[in-house]
C-alpha cells in the first residue's frame, strides 16, 4: 500500500483508511504497509509506528497486516520487525540488505538472525533493481527449511527465475509475485499471488486475477492481463510510487504528493495518459 501524506507533509491517516477499506472492499487478501510503494525509507519511526497501529486496527483481523521491516543492517531490521510485532503485524516482509551487497553466505545469515529474533514470520523480499543484490534460489532453498521463513515475494520477472521459485514452493513456504506484469505467468508456474503496486488503484481486477490463475484458467487470465496491460504499461513512466500516486489522485483517494526526493507527477502527456487508463475502472473504484 502506498502512504498517502496530508499538504503540510504529514500522514493523512484519513486518506489511509479511505485506501485500506477500498482493498479490502475489492478482496485483497493482504495488505503490506510500510513497503516500498509506502514509502518505508521516508519515515521516520513514531510516523511507520502509527501507520502500521493504525492499519492493524482498521483491518481489524480481516486479513493479515505484513509490514515492511527491511534495513541494510541486521540488527536494525531485527529492532524494527520487534516493533511491528509489538504493533500487532502478522508478519513481516523483509527486503534484502540495500546498498552494502552481502554474499549468499551473508545474506542467508541475516535471514536466519531475523528470523530466530525478530518475533514474526518472515517473507522474504527479493528486487535486485532497488537493493544491488540478487538472493538466488540456491539460498532460498536454505531458507525455506526454516518454519519460521514462511515464502518469498521476487521481484525478477524473468522465467528462469519464475520457475526455479516454483519448484521451492510448498506448504509453509509460499512463492509471491513482485512484479504486475509477470505475475500472471508466475501464478500459472505455481506461484500463490502477488504483492502488487497497481493493486492500489484496481484492487478488484487484480482479484480476478488471481483466482483466474491459480485456478488454472489461461484464458480467463489473458483477458483480464489484456484489460490491465495498458495500466500497467502507463505507470512505468516514473519511479514508483510516484505514479500510482498520481492515479490515486485522479480517482480521488488521496494526494499524489510523495516525500523528496521523490517528486509528484506533474501535468502533461503522461499524467493524461495515466487518467486515459484509469477511466474504465473509475467506477469501481
Amino acid at each position: 500500500m502506498v502512504t498517502p501524506f496530508t499538504p503540510d507533509g504529514g500522514l493523512d491517516l484519513d486518506a489511509f483508511a479511505r485506501l485500506i477499506d477500498l482493498q479490502l472492499e475489492g478482496g485483497t487478501q493482504g495488505l503490506v504497509i510500510a513497503g516500498s510503494t509506502g514509502e518505508a525509507h521516508m519515515l521516520d519511526e513514531h510516523e511507520y509506528d502509527r501507520l502500521l497501529a493504525f492499519a492493524v486496527e482498521r483491518v481489524d483481523g480481516r486479513v493479515p497486516v505484513i509490514a515492511g521491516t527491511g534495513e541494510a543492517a541486521t540488527a536494525r531490521t531485527i529492532a524494527t520487525t520487534r516493533r511491528a510485532q509489538a504493533l500487532g503485524a502478522d508478519a513481516a516482509l523483509v527486503v534484502t540488505p540495500f546498498y552494502v551487497r552481502p554474499t549468499q553466505e551473508g545474506l542467508h545469515r541475516h535471514f536466519m538472525e531475523v528470523a530466530e529474533h525478530g518475533g514474526l514470520p518472515v517473507l522474504l523480499y527479493n528486487v535486485p533493481a532497488r537493493t544491488g543484490c540478487d538472493l538466488e534460489p540456491g539460498t532460498v532453498a536454505k531458507l525455506r527449511n526454516d518454519p519460521r521463513i514462511v515464502g518469498i515475494k521476487e521481484a525478477r520477472a524473468d522465467r528462469e527465475r519464475i520457475h526455479a521459485l516454483a519448484q521451492l514452493a510448498r506448504p509453509g513456504f509460499v512463492f509471491l509475485s513482485g512484479d504486475d506484469g509477470s505475475a500472471a505467468e508466475a501464478m500459472l508456474a505455481g506461484a500463490s499471488g502477488l504483492v502488487s503496486v497497481a493493486n492500489n488503484l484496481v484492487p478488484a481486477a487484480f482479484r480476478a486475477i488471481c483466482d483466474a490463475a491459480r485456478g488454472g484458467d489461461r484464458a480467463k487470465t489473458s483477458a483480464w492481463m489484456d484489460a490491465v496491460q495498458p495500466l500497467l504499461d502507463a505507470l512505468n513512466c516514473a519511479p514508483n510510487p510516484v505514479a500510482v500516486k498520481a492515479g490515486l489522485a485522479e480517482l480521488g483517494l488521496c494526494r499524489g504528493t510523495p516525500r523528496l526526493p521523490l517528486l509528484e507527477l506533474a501535468d502533461g502527456p503522461a499524467r493524461a495518459r495515466l487518467r486515459a487508463e484509469l477511466s474504465p475502472f473509475a467506477h469501481a473504484a
